[in-house]
């Protein structure tokens, strides 16, 4: 099989042949038919995320078809359209899990950094990250779906709001562009932040009912204008900005927090205490969230918008996404 692969952190990436690999006890391979290029994939291609073993195949948006299973493995056949994300299995034994809270296994593993990922012809995955695609959805827009797909759809459908309330989705962007579509949907009066006139167009074909422009000033005030926000989904990693949103909650309000940022949040504990704010942080989800989200979508209609690439130019894919130029997923197909 051909994969993608990056043999030291910092490394190039590097199309090399390898033998197919074998599944082995609770694993399943997938014939892999796309993956989506996260911004996560940083972390493998730079080494950021300690003790990742090289070479290793990035990838964690995967979707494709069941091609072999393991010993022990009853409920996957060959055949079976499937997908992976980032959560990459769980111990079953730790106090989360016991407690069916699989997503904080003490013992998680990660796609693409316990295991090899999805930039490649196959791959082999303990068969608890397996999700089943629903028919109708195709791999290339299944595949980031079970990323910036499951993340912003999770975090939505457990923030508390209800239908008719005014739920904010600031960043028209990866995840953005999905939360947007997912509010809409949800049946939340949905409100799309971004900078620039432009993108106003765009904010109101993917479901917003209003648009709020930060170039035209602090978008808590729009936002209090508007009647205050029961929820606040912050997908672009800038803490300057997603700090700047929290005087625009309502009573009661929370600030969701998805987009990844090192810097600290700049919040004093007034600007929480007298309206009952609050400030969550979100991660993705186990497969059977994926599922959720893949039905949901393939239901209501919610797709990404993607950019395709084979599998050959990989490292261009990588690239256009790094830079920040993609509108707004990138996608490895392998046909």
């Amino acid at each position: 099989m051909k994969v993608v692969q990056v043999s030291k952190p910092g490394g190039n990436f590097e199309i090399v042949d390898r033998p197919t690999p074998q599944p082995g006890r609770g694993q399943v391979r997938i014939k892999v038919e796309a993956c989506g290029i996260c911004h996560s994939d940083l972390l493998v291609k730079e080494g950021y995320w300690p003790g990742i073993q090289y070479p290793r195949v990035p990838g964690h948006e995967i979707a494709g078809r069941i091609d072999a299973v393991g010993a022990d493995v009853t409920l996957w056949k060959p055949g079976q359209r499937v997908g992976v994300g980032w959560h990459g299995g769980h111990c079953f034994h730790c106090d989360p899990c016991r407690r069916g809270d699989f997503i904080q296994c003490k013992f998680e593993k990660i796609t693409a950094i316990n295991f090899d990922g999805g930039y490649g012809e196959y791959t082999i995955v303990p068969e608890e990250a397996v999700a089943a695609i629903p028919e109708g959805l195709p791999a290339d827009e299944a595949a980031p779906l079970l990323c910036a797909g499951i993340t912003t759809f999770n975090v939505l459908r457990h923030s508390g709001a209800t239908a008719g309330q005014l739920v904010a989705v600031q960043g028209i962007g990866g995840l953005g562009h999905l939360g947007i579509q997912y509010a809409r949907q949800m049946g939340f009066r949905t409100v799309a932040i971004g900078r620039g006139a432009d993108k106003k167009a765009l904010a109101k074909k993917l479901g917003a009912h209003e648009y709020v422009d930060t170039n035209e000033g602090p978008p808590a005030e729009a936002l209090q204008k508007l009647g205050g926000a029961n929820v606040i989904l912050a997908t672009a990693p800038d803490s300057k900005s997603i700090s700047a949103l929290v005087d625009g909650l309502g009573p009661s309000g929370k600030l969701l927090v998805i987009g990844a940022d090192q810097n600290p949040l700049t919040i004093t504990p007034l600007q929480l205490i007298g309206p009952r704010r609050s400030i969550l942080g979100w991660p993705s989800g186990t497969a059977k969230d994926s599922e959720d989200t893949m039905q949901f979508s393939a239901l209501t209609g919610v797709r990404p918008m993607i950019e395709r690439f084979p599998l050959e130019k990989a490292a261009e894919a990588y690239e256009r996404m790094i830079s920040g130029k993609a509108r707004f997923r990138v996608v490895i197909t392998m046909n």
